[in-house]
């Protein structure tokens, strides 16, 4: 889409390219990413499901239907469309992302970390699967995996905010409260909001 282009008139293109080639899988996912920066998710979720219908290995539309599952509050469901972007195209490392998310948001660490560890395997600048691959380790008490998966992050971008608040959150379960200090102020600095819990504990070890 060119920065001149609104949504509407992006979406009357697709439509309008379809009605020569309504089998053109791509241009139909073009068309339901459009639809759903519209937030129309149901008729979306159709031509998302039509791209599949046209080009099977496109595991990218079983990612964004499993998004729509999340906005329902549908997790089955959007382990169900992740698994099923795995299968079209095994070493797609945001589907097994996704799924190391969903079993996480179902308290299963353990398939949660399996699953993470093999998508930042298959792309490992995959940042934000670093990051919830922390996330999972923290959760099971593994402050050391926890800190090395973070660290992993900050390799592909030292400005990720995100994965600085974790490692503050981390080194102050590792009793290292100089780091966490250090990390707090980073994820501040770029503009993350630190929990008020964390920057509370922060302050009490502040010199």
């Amino acid at each position: 889409m060119s920065e001149e282009q609104t949504i509407d008139e992006y979406i009357q293109e697709q439509r309008f390219a379809l009605m020569s080639n309504p089998e053109c899988g791509n241009t139909r996912y073009n068309l339901a990413c459009a639809l759903l920066s519209l937030r129309n998710f149901d008729e979306a979720e159709q031509e998302f499901k039509r791209a599949i219908e046209c080009s099977p290995t496109l595991a990218e539309a079983y990612v964004q239907m499993g998004g729509i599952c999340l906005q329902r509050g549908d997790l089955e469901g959007c382990l169900d469309c992740n698994q099923r972007a795995i299968s079209s195209r095994p070493r797609f490392a945001e589907g097994y992302g996704n799924i190391g998310f969903v079993h996480m948001q179902m308290g299963d660490f353990d398939k949660a970390i399996e699953f993470l560890k093999k998508a930042v395997k298959f792309n490992p600048y995959f940042i934000q699967g670093f990051a919830t691959l922390a996330n999972a380790y923290l959760m099971k008490g593994l402050i050391d995996d926890c800190i090395e998966a973070n660290s992993k992050a900050l390799e592909i971008d030292p400005n990720f905010a995100l994965a600085h608040n974790n490692l503050a959150i981390a080194y102050l379960d590792k009793g290292e409260p100089e780091n966490a200090v250090a990390h707090c102020d980073k994820a501040q600095e770029l503009g993350y909001e630190v929990p008020p819990e964390i920057l509370q504990e922060i302050e009490q070890h502040r010199k």
